[in-house]
């Protein structure tokens, strides 16, 4: 419908709570996102006001469009949608509900993930100093601006300014280093691996914490699994929203969304891709 900030478009089944978004070359909306320090407000870019307003007035108050019957092979990425549509409630309007963390051995393709992510999501893109990694945190860029994504590069304030990320994720070691890049970016975002770490966290310099580990992962570096339970005791002591982040998937996305955002790397990219 004719755009708000950080309203997301969507298609619901009869008799499901899970959801796909709406066909871009139906409706092509971008959503802009709405930030706290920039205090940006969304716009909408539609190749046809007329598309627009007869959406707009088909969706009406509701805000949806009921159809009878969504092929099977798309339950995964429903279920993310479903879980992201929970986390977007409790979560500040200027954050994305799910983020799609990168990594150069994991995700060699990003673009094929992203070209496919919902409006109003997140790219943490990870280059790892990864060759090429300017060319493709640019197709990110590009990605991003025309979907209505928020970009944020890993540990590089340098590159995000280059492409015109939204903003920066910083490792815990690197979070003193932050606090001069604050009025920079417009959301930036750090790892914690656990309790202590989530308590000496500034929050006056960062929007969110990714909190990890929640469920068993294939990082490399990955600890013990907290499970959901210490995640959502996590959140209600937390001074910052957060993210639960390892092994998060379409199979248990929604035991945390009520809680936290979600952040994937596979979770995300194998219903995403294309």
């Amino acid at each position: 419908p004719p755009c708000f900030p950080m309203l997301e478009c969507f298609l619901y089944a009869v008799f499901s709570e899970d959801a796909v978004p709406c066909r871009e070359d139906l409706f092509q909306c971008r959503i802009g996102l709405g930030f706290r320090h920039s205090h940006k407000h969304g716009r909408c870019f539609s190749n046809s006001s007329k598309i627009a307003e007869d959406l707009g007035a088909a969706l009406g108050n509701s805000g949806e469009v009921r159809i009878s019957h969504l092929d099977g092979a798309e339950t995964p990425r429903r279920k993310l949608i479903s879980a992201a549509r929970r986390s977007r409630r409790h979560l500040p309007s200027w954050l994305p509900p799910a983020l799609f963390l990168t990594d150069p051995q994991r995700t060699p393709d990003p673009v094929s993930v992203a070209e496919n992510l919902p409006a109003g999501w997140g790219i943490l893109y990870r280059h790892f100093g990864a060759r090429h990694s300017v060319w493709q945190a640019r197709q990110l860029a590009d990605i991003a601006n025309k979907r209505g994504l928020a970009l944020l590069v890993s540990a590089d304030p340098d590159l995000a300014i280059e492409v015109g990320a939204a903003g920066v994720h910083w490792p815990y070691a690197r979070r003193h280093e932050a606090r001069k890049w604050r009025d920079r970016f417009d959301l930036m975002s750090i790892s914690a691996h656990g309790r202590a770490e989530l308590q000496k966290i500034d929050a006056s310099v960062f929007d969110a914490a990714l909190v990890s580990t929640v469920f068993p992962s294939n990082s490399p570096s990955a600890a013990a699994p907290m499970g959901p339970h210490t995640l959502r005791c996590l959140s209600r002591q937390s001074a910052l929203p957060i993210y639960g982040l390892g092994g998060i998937n379409s199979r248990n996305a929604a035991s945390i969304s009520d809680a936290a955002g979600l952040a994937a790397i596979e979770g995300i990219r194998d219903p995403f891709r294309s």
